[in-house]
């Protein structure tokens, strides 16, 4: 990997392309992150930077995490993820990553908690069918059958059924940084979460 940052989705807007073509796209704000911490071969086993993302205020801090940020001279954040960069010996503790290293033009992948949509039938959460509708069906928004009789005699492991939906870890990959600049980040398409969610943002790694 050789660039990653975490950035703040703000949500989904338009705009024309230069060949006037309208192209959808996720507006995201990444302030600078500040590397937090430098990981090497020798104290830690690998290479890896820890990068912070937002200000935080101090007595929302604990104890611990006050020394962390103390030892590094940096003021609390919010956020906290690890990066196995490329080139993650060539950082230093303060040093700020910017959206800049990102141009118009370049493959990303975008990770994030998608929107929890709460407790689900089979129909929304997975697109099933329903019954008939009319009267002396007596089964309309049903599972449906639940399986084989007597043998095996059991519901199968995998049977999709009503259950809690969304709030699950996503990446989508391969999306097209339209712009990026001023701290703020335009991608083309969708990318997982609601308004206001953390995500963080990799170059894409060609196979």
């Amino acid at each position: 990997m050789k660039k990653a940052i975490i950035a703040r989705k703000l949500g989904m807007t338009q705009i024309f392309g230069g060949k006037g073509e309208l192209i959808p796209v996720t507006v995201l704000e990444a302030e600078p992150n500040v590397v937090v911490q430098k990981k090497t071969v020798e104290n830690d086993g690998y290479n890896a930077i820890q990068v912070g993302f937002g200000e935080a205020k101090p007595k929302s801090v604990n104890k611990p995490m006050k020394g962390h940020f103390g030892k590094a001279n940096i003021t609390p954040r919010k956020v906290l993820k690890e990066f196995r960069l490329d080139d993650a010996a060539s950082y230093n503790v303060g040093d700020e990553i910017k959206i800049d290293i990102f141009s118009p033009g370049d493959r990303v992948d975008v990770s994030g908690v998608s929107k929890g949509k709460g407790f689900q039938g089979a129909i929304k959460r997975y697109g099933q069918h329903r019954g008939p509708m009319t009267h002396g069906s007596k089964y309309h928004r049903g599972l449906g059958s639940m399986g084989s009789g007597t043998t095996p005699g059991r519901v199968k492991k995998g049977k999709r059924m009503p259950g809690h939906m969304g709030h699950e870890n996503v990446t989508i990959q391969n999306l097209t940084v339209v712009r990026a600049g001023d701290n703020v980040l335009l991608l083309r398409g969708p990318i997982p979460g609601p308004k206001g969610a953390v995500v963080v943002i990799r170059n894409t790694v060609k196979s």
